[in-house]
């Protein structure tokens, strides 16, 4: 392996750039989690979906979606207060890999917390998901976070594993 420092100072702008990308996405993903009835109203609007469309499919969930979320919202609006602490556990877990982007190789557990996290998810949405009654294909998007979310994660790994050589 190289060692030069030249190679190091390249690992490290990886590393920090792919830190800053997961950062950036938990932070989207938490801050879309606070106004999802006004992001799911958007989604119906953009994709044309009517009240009277087919009850399958991604047109009849979204519109089963969007009914739920305004009647929630208006009887019983103290329970988007569990979306709002999701999102703060986002913002939470991505203030924390600040240390990670600042000194990977001495963070290197950062990366391994996130990729068994990121593994949980899969679980956890296909078994949750179940439960609550969310259509399979609908669990698979949720599942693709903790995918996608892995490959930063493990590249970074493997990145300052080199760079503690």
């Amino acid at each position: 392996m190289n060692s030069s420092p030249n190679h190091k100072n390249q690992l490290l702008r990886r590393i920090r750039w792919l830190v800053a990308l997961f950062i950036a996405g938990l932070a989207v993903s938490g801050a879309t989690a606070i106004p999802v009835e006004s992001e799911v109203d958007w989604l119906i609007r953009w994709l044309g979906i009517a009240p009277d469309d087919d009850g399958k499919g991604i047109a009849g969930w979204l519109w089963r979606v969007k009914t739920a979320l305004h009647e929630i919202n208006t009887k019983y609006p103290f329970i988007g207060y569990g979306g709002d602490w999701l999102a703060f556990g986002h913002f939470v877990i991505a203030i924390a890999f600040a240390g990670a982007w600042r000194d990977p190789a001495r963070n290197i557990w950062l990366f391994e917390f996130g990729l068994i996290a990121c593994a949980l998810v899969v679980p956890y949405a296909l078994a949750f998901g179940a439960l609550r009654g969310i259509p399979w294909w609908w669990r698979l998007i949720d599942c693709s976070f903790g995918v996608l979310g892995a490959i930063p994660l493990w590249l970074c790994r493997r990145y300052a594993l080199e760079l503690k050589t």
